[in-house]
């Protein structure tokens, strides 16, 4: 369920409707959302999205989500609700930490591939950077055999504009965590333009003393991420619908 307080954070993100649009009333937004959040907990195909609970139908509320999704809706949210974490204090930007998890796609579609741990079967990849507390930051989808390093500088760059304190909104943390999945010495270069501190494990060496107390966070992020069913396995075709659920989770 939407409580207030969140709702009240969503509604004025939200594309108005036209004052005269054709047929009947359409179901309001709040419910709509309600419906979708039941499909992503629970991990339903959209038709057998229960009517009774009053959300309106598996169809209305997906076209609902991809509306919202065309529109920025979840992206601007996630800016709101970062600027509120930064604001406290409750986003540490003395790290970050990066690090890519394997999904299976079962309908296909766009950035999907042949899944290098799952016997060359048909998934995507969730890459995701976090702060040192495990905040997602930005989270990308391709296909399942595109390999980590190849992300770095996105998910460095992808991270939103933060507000919340005076001065600039901040879009850099002090150093970067990575495993050896992200051992390149032309990204290390361009992580120090960027005045970020590479912090990545080099390959055929042990890994850096103590790195991994510091990346779990971005483990147990991927862990919470994955509790949203819908997000354990790709059903949808098109990236942007997937995508519009990573960013709701």
């Amino acid at each position: 369920m939407v409580d207030d307080e969140l709702w009240a954070l969503i509604e004025p993100l939200l594309p108005p409707w036209p004052e005269r649009s054709p047929g009947p009333r359409p179901v309001s937004d709040r419910l709509c959302l309600q419906g979708i959040l039941f499909v992503l907990y629970n991990d339903i195909a959209w038709q057998l999205l229960p009517l009774e609970l009053g959300f309106g139908s598996g169809q209305t509320c997906w076209r609902r989500l991809g509306r919202w999704q065309k529109a920025g809706v979840f992206d601007r949210l996630h800016q709101v609700l970062l600027a509120e974490l930064n604001a406290a204090g409750e986003l540490d930007w003395s790290r970050a930490c990066v690090d890519g998890s394997h999904i299976r796609a079962k309908k296909g579609g766009p950035d999907t591939g042949p899944s290098p741990v799952d016997r060359r079967k048909t998934g995507s990849k969730h890459h995701l950077i976090c702060d040192g507390r495990g905040t997602p930051l930005k989270v990308i989808t391709t296909a399942a055999n595109v390999n980590d390093v190849t992300q770095t500088l996105a998910l460095v760059d992808g991270i939103p504009p933060v507000a919340g304190r005076p001065g600039r909104p901040r879009r850099r943390p002090e150093a970067l965590l990575g495993d050896k999945g992200y051992d390149s010495n032309a990204h290390r270069d361009e992580l120090r333009h960027r005045r970020i501190l590479p912090v990545i494990s080099r390959k055929g060496s042990p890994n850096i003393k103590g790195i991994g107390k510091l990346r779990y966070v971005v483990e147990q992020t991927f862990a919470l991420l994955h509790h949203f069913k819908r997000l354990a396995v790709r059903w949808e075709r098109r990236t942007e619908l997937h995508d519009a659920f990573v960013s709701l989770a």
